[in-house]
């Protein structure tokens, strides 16, 4: 008679690897080599107020765009060319866009930055965003 052989196999096999990569799975890259800024966004003082995280970054490398009712920020962050033991630290170009509110004065924009924090602010309209009465027709 014949004895039978049973063969373990782990039935996941790349799931140990997975693993191994789970954080770079959860980056946050946003076209091939672009990472999202992070941002804040918020009214205060008749004016529109974006701040956007950007350590390590120089004024030279950071590009602020508006038009067309989007606010875009872009920067990069170039790598040192140092032997590193670690490092977590994302090099590369990033890119932030947002819709800005309804009466946003594209001709009244300010920028600065300072700490590593990028503050644009938008003036906004005087009068109601977006907000029309029409007037109804009686059709008789």
């Amino acid at each position: 008679m014949a004895a039978l052989t049973r063969r373990e196999r782990f039935p996941f096999p790349d799931l140990p690897e997975w693993f191994e990569t789970l954080p770079a799975r959860f980056a946050m890259p946003t076209m091939s080599n672009l990472y999202a800024v992070r941002i804040e966004d918020y009214t205060q003082d008749g004016r529109y107020v974006m701040r956007a995280e950007l350590p390590g970054v120089s004024t030279e490398d950071i590009d602020v765009v508006i038009g067309g009712g989007v606010l875009t920020v872009k920067a990069q962050r170039t790598e040192q060319d140092v032997e590193k033991h670690r490092s977590e630290i994302r090099y590369g170009s990033m890119s932030r866009s947002v819709t800005l509110p309804t009466g946003a004065d594209e001709d009244d924009v300010r920028a600065d930055y300072t700490d590593g924090m990028l503050t644009v602010s938008v003036g906004l309209g005087s009068e109601k965003a977006g907000v029309k009465h029409v007037e109804i027709r009686h059709g008789g």
